[in-house]
């Protein structure tokens, strides 16, 4: 993920969590914030995985998979948003025991639910 597509200061994730709005899934939370004078389509993403995920390599392991889920996902999200993504306990086994296209569908469904989504058609 490019440099310009990643959230990763403190304060634009306290940003994020403060003035932005949220949608909880089983598997993860979606916080979302519009930036005002947001250019173009820059969409930035960044991601939340604890310790109770799992070990270092788990949570990594997480984040990637995130990652590349969200880069599936870049062309039909609204832009000029930042997003953040909290990983809940269970996401791990969730991701290891179900294909890509689960994982996709259940980023999908809370970006769905957030109506930040455009359907394909």
């Amino acid at each position: 993920m490019e440099k310009k597509h990643r959230l990763s200061r403190s304060a634009d994730f306290q940003r994020v969590y403060r003035q932005g709005k949220s949608v909880a899934g089983r598997y993860a939370v979606l916080y979302y914030f519009e930036r005002p004078g947001a250019g173009g389509d820059e969409t930035r993403l960044g991601l939340s995985v604890s310790r109770k995920v799992g070990a270092a390599v788990v949570r990594n392991q997480v984040k990637r998979t995130l990652k590349e889920t969200f880069r599936s996902l870049r062309e039909r999200v609204a832009p000029g948003y930042d997003y953040v993504i909290i990983a809940r306990p269970g996401l791990a086994e969730f991701i290891e025991k179900s294909s890509f296209s689960e994982v996709a569908e259940m980023m999908n469904e809370l970006f769905r639910r957030a109506n930040l989504i455009q359907e394909a058609e």
